[in-house]
């Protein structure tokens, strides 16, 4: 049957798939073209130093140097770099969606004067860069005698976190029906057992999404630790793996097996938390 005799029905249906086929094959391509980079840092970290710039290149190592992981995290205080990762990563999950989740509650459900002019303002501090305030808080902070220590970037984390997950936890919030929070107060509950019985519990997606923002932002946080922290055995993973960059020379197969093990724990938190991040950003922008 020829596409001028087709019913519309079937016209249709055929338009839909082969939309659904370009789809998939531009998607497939843009995971192709977003995994390469990763493929060719483990590939990289089992060849030796040599076979890492042959050309053509060699995307499957022979032989394999297994021994690259031991050396890399041998070489240098690897375990120091993890410990002190997970304490900021720890303790800025509890600072950033403590006060972030509290933050967005109050701009949701409480009504007071002002209150969309501030929110504005706290959204409008997304768009300052980072880069502008190092300097006024590098001098804050000197001042407060804070350098080489983990202060400054654990305390800021503690007065809302940051604007975004803000504006993520009010639009989530702000889906939860007012007559739940209602019902609680005429059972006479406070307004922070509305908070942490009905409204947390029921919002796992987007408490999820910024437990993996949160995480992903501290465990590769280069700029921070380098500004603040100075005492080798006080250095974060992100600086550990800039010790194999030296002044003659880059141990780019140590390096690449390093970046392999810090890479691993960002893949399992995100695949493992994967449904709930994708639902936390979908139901964050039903309302306005």
């Amino acid at each position: 049957m020829s596409t001028r005799t087709m019913p519309a029905g079937a016209s249709l249906r055929r338009q839909a798939q082969i939309h659904r086929i370009w789809l998939y094959a531009v998607l497939v391509l843009g995971a192709v073209v977003l995994t390469t980079p990763f493929l060719w840092m483990t590939t990289s970290s089992l060849k030796d130093e040599a076979h890492i710039w042959l050309y053509p290149p060699q995307w499957i190592p022979n032989p394999l140097h297994w021994q690259n992981y031991t050396r890399a995290m041998q070489e240098h205080p690897f375990h120091l770099f993890f410990r002190n990762t997970l304490i900021l990563v720890v303790v800025g999950e509890i600072a950033t969606v403590g006060s972030a989740s509290i933050c967005g509650y109050g701009f949701a459900k409480f009504r007071f004067p002002g209150r969309e002019l501030l929110f504005g303002f706290a959204l409008a501090t997304l768009m300052l860069p980072q880069i502008v305030l190092l300097i006024p808080q590098f001098i804050i902070f000197r001042y407060l005698g804070w350098i080489d220590t983990y202060w400054p970037l654990l305390v800021p984390l503690f007065f809302g976190g940051n604007a975004f997950f803000v504006f993520l936890f009010r639009q989530f919030f702000r889906t939860i029906p007012n007559e739940l929070c209602e019902a609680a107060k005429m059972d006479g509950c406070s307004e922070l057992g509305i908070y942490g019985r009905i409204v947390l519990p029921l919002s796992k997606p987007v408490l999820t999404t910024a437990v993996i923002f949160t995480f992903v932002g501290t465990w590769n946080d280069f700029i921070g630790p380098l500004i603040y922290i100075n005492t080798p055995a006080k250095k974060t993973l992100a600086l550990g793996l800039a010790h194999f960059k030296g002044y003659y020379g880059t141990q780019w197969h140590l390096l690449m097996a390093a970046s392999v093990v810090v890479t691993i724990p960002v893949l399992i938190v995100f695949f493992a938390a994967q449904r709930y991040f994708v639902q936390g950003i979908a139901f964050s922008g039903l309302k306005g």
